[in-house]
């Protein structure tokens, strides 16, 4: 597997993305959905990666800078027929890396409440995130769950 950063302009990265918002929107009640679409992952402070195997598009993520010390885990999503393999534990570690060596000391995300988004829970549970309060401009919502890591420099 390869984690390359950028591919924006590939149609393979933009279908998966247009699939990625799609889904999330349908599982999401009106107006809790906040994940980013084409447009805000090309704004300049998000950095954005897709990961390969030879041809096959495997999955993406990306990462909001929300302050110096802080940014945010967005538009992670593994193509369906990868799911458990370790993709997103490979592209989620590839971004904790990136957020630690870009001097960040807290990475957050919002993810959704329902079941749909419960193995994406489980898998950034099992990266260490834990539970936390809304952050950035986001409110409290009962369609969704805030998660954060803290992140020790080195």
């Amino acid at each position: 597997m390869q984690i390359i950063e950028g591919g924006l302009e590939n149609p393979l990265v933009i279908a998966l993305l247009h699939h990625h918002v799609a889904t999330a929107r349908a599982a999401t009640a009106e107006g809790s959905a906040h994940a980013l679409d084409l447009t805000g992952l090309r704004a300049s402070d998000v950095r954005f990666w897709s990961a390969w195997e030879r041809e096959s598009l495997l999955g993406i993520g990306a990462l909001k800078r929300l302050s110096p010390n802080h940014g945010e885990l967005k538009s992670m999503h593994t193509v369906e027929a990868m799911r458990g393999r370790g993709v997103g534990s490979a592209i989620l570690r590839h971004i904790v890396d990136t957020a630690r060596r870009a001097g960040m000391c807290r990475l957050s995300l919002e993810t959704g409440a329902s079941d749909y988004f419960r193995p994406a829970r489980a898998l950034y549970y099992s990266h260490g995130f834990a539970d936390c309060e809304a952050f950035g401009d986001y409110r409290p919502d009962i369609n969704s769950i805030f998660l954060s890591l803290e992140l020790n420099q080195p």
